[in-house]
Order: C-alpha cells, then sequence, then structure tokens
C-alpha cells in the first residue's frame, strides 16, 4: 500500500511538470534595424508587438554583445606587408624581431631539408630493420619521407615570402 502511494504520488508530480512544460508559450519578435529578433514569453507583450509564436520544439537563446574592432591604420603604399601603424621606433623595433624569428625559422627548415635529403638518398634510403624481409615497409618509408620533403619545401618558400614582404631591414653601421 506504501508503494501504491509512492507510485500514484510520482505519476502525479510527472504529469504535473508535463503540463507545464507544455504551457510555457515562446514568441518570436522581429527585430528593428536590423537587429537580432527577440524571444519573449509573455502573450499580452507579444500581442502588442505583432510577435509570432514559435512551435516545434525547446527554443535556447545566447545573448552576445558585439565586440569592439581594434582601429589599425593601413599604410598607404601598396603591397606593404600587412597593417602598419607608422614609421615610429616601436614599429621598426617590431619588425626587426618578426624578421629575426623568420629567419631563425627558416635556418632550422633549411638544416632539416638538408637532414631529410640525406636520408632519402636520392630515392634510395638505408633498409632499417624489418624493411629487408617487407618491401612494402621500405616503399612506405620511402614515400613518407619524400612527402615531408616536399612539406618542408613547402614551408620554406613561405617562411621566404613572409620574410620578402617585411620592410628592408636596416643598414648595419
Amino acid at each position: 500500500m506504501k508503494n501504491t502511494f509512492l507510485l500514484s504520488a510520482f505519476s502525479l508530480l510527472l504529469a504535473g511538470a508535463g503540463n507545464a512544460a507544455w504551457a510555457q508559450q515562446v514568441f518570436r519578435c522581429a527585430g528593428t534595424g536590423g537587429a537580432a529578433p527577440e524571444y519573449i514569453n509573455n502573450a499580452k507583450e507579444a500581442q502588442t508587438r505583432s510577435c509570432k509564436l514559435v512551435s516545434g520544439g525547446n527554443v535556447t537563446v545566447v545573448q552576445s554583445t558585439p565586440t569592439p574592432k581594434p582601429a589599425v591604420r593601413v599604410a598607404a603604399a601598396a603591397g606593404s606587408g600587412g597593417p602598419r601603424t607608422d614609421g615610429s621606433p616601436e614599429q621598426r623595433a617590431r619588425d626587426s624581431d618578426s624578421r629575426a624569428i623568420l629567419e631563425a625559422e627558416l635556418r632550422k627548415a633549411e638544416a632539416k631539408l638538408a637532414e631529410q635529403e640525406k636520408e632519402f638518398n636520392n630515392g634510395e634510403p638505408d633498409k632499417q630493420g624489418i624493411e629487408g624481409r617487407n618491401y612494402q615497409r621500405y616503399l612506405d618509408r620511402v614515400a613518407e619521407l619524400k612527402d615531408n620533403i616536399a612539406r618542408n619545401q613547402s614551408d620554406i618558400a613561405g617562411l621566404k615570402r613572409e620574410i620578402s614582404r617585411l620592410p628592408s631591414a636596416p643598414a648595419a653601421n
């Protein structure tokens, strides 16, 4: 009997929760002046604003605030390496730092390429371990080495392009 009472109370609770969920109405009001639409759940307000009833599922609205865009002055010269604020000493220092970083990356990439080409051995690298008995593994490694070399050459070309876009380095005194 005690279990029957708990079961009927639980059933009533679920039925009440289900009815409450169905009783909720959501209205979509058109935004003004290109603004995003607004969602409300007040029927009287929705009627005065000529909003439309949303049906067919739950509605989740996430409000966001527009992020301000930073003001950047762009150099007048066409083909400059990107936005530049001016020729101030700070900008020249940033350009110099960028050049140094890119040149260091270029040196590392060129050293890695030399190492990869040495291992590749003109398409005939030395066989390692089981590759003497499993020729397919050897072919797979050769193809992987070839792909890595091509990728590294592409990286080097990109670094050289980026360096060429930077303003020329000041002459040493």
